[in-house]
C-alpha cells in the first residue's frame, strides 16, 4: 500500500493539505521566523498556504506560536511575504544558472527567435524592462508555438544569470529543468497573485 502524504495544516485558513504543497516556516536561532521553502532546515516547522493572504494572516493573527508552541516576537506580515518572494525568485533564478550551465538555454533575441520556430524550446523568458514592441512579438511568436512565456527579471539579472551581458529574451530548451521551473513558477504565482490583489 503507498506510503499517505503527511498532512498539515495552514496556520490562516486551518485548511489541511499535503505537507509538500503548504510553505513550512521555522525558529531561527535569533527567535525569527524564516521561511523554508525546501523543507530541510532543523527545528519544528509551522505551516501555512503557499499564498501570500493565508502567510501575512497568520503573522497579523500571532498564529505563530500557537505553530512553534513557543512564544514568538510579533512578525513583520510584508517583510516576512518579501522574503519568500526573493527565496521563490532565488530558486528560479538557481534553476537557470544550472540549465545554462549544461547547456540547454539560448539566450539573444536571434538565437532565441530561431529555437522558437525550429522547436526543441521548452519556455521562454522575457525581461521585466524589455520594450513592449519586442516583448509582443516573442510573445507572439511562443503563443504559436505552444511554448509557456514567463516575465520575471530584468535584462540584467538575465544576463547575469549566464555570466553575460544584458539579455532580454532566454529559451529554456526542452529537458528536464523546464518541469522544475514550471513547478517553482506556479508556487510564485500561487504566491504572487494574492500579493497582487
Amino acid at each position: 500500500m503507498p506510503k499517505a502524504n503527511p498532512q498539515r495544516s495552514c496556520l490562516a485558513c486551518r485548511e489541511t493539505r499535503d505537507k509538500g504543497s503548504l510553505l513550512r516556516l521555522v525558529l531561527a536561532p535569533d527567535g525569527a521566523v524564516v521561511p523554508d521553502l525546501q523543507q530541510k532546515l532543523p527545528g519544528r516547522g509551522a505551516y501555512t498556504c503557499m499564498k501570500g493572504s493565508c502567510l501575512k494572516q497568520a503573522a497579523q493573527k500571532r498564529q505563530f506560536g500557537r505553530g512553534f508552541k513557543t512564544e514568538v516576537a510579533a512578525v513583520d506580515p510584508e517583510g516576512l511575504a518579501r522574503q519568500v518572494v526573493e527565496k521563490l525568485e532565488e530558486r528560479i533564478a538557481s534553476y537557470l544558472s544550472l540549465a545554462n550551465k549544461a547547456g540547454k538555454i539560448v539566450s539573444g533575441s536571434d538565437q532565441a527567435m530561431e529555437k522558437l520556430k525550429k522547436g526543441g524550446a521548452g519556455m521562454m523568458f522575457l525581461a521585466t524592462d524589455i520594450s513592449a514592441d519586442i516583448g509582443e512579438k516573442f510573445r507572439g511568436v511562443a503563443k504559436l508555438h505552444g511554448v509557456p512565456c514567463v516575465s520575471l527579471f530584468t535584462k540584467e539579472r538575465l544576463g547575469g544569470l549566464l555570466g553575460k551581458e544584458l539579455r532580454s529574451v532566454l529559451v529554456v530548451t526542452e529537458s528536464g529543468f523546464v518541469g522544475s521551473i514550471e513547478l517553482e513558477m506556479e508556487k510564485y504565482r500561487n504566491f504572487f497573485e494574492e500579493e497582487r490583489e
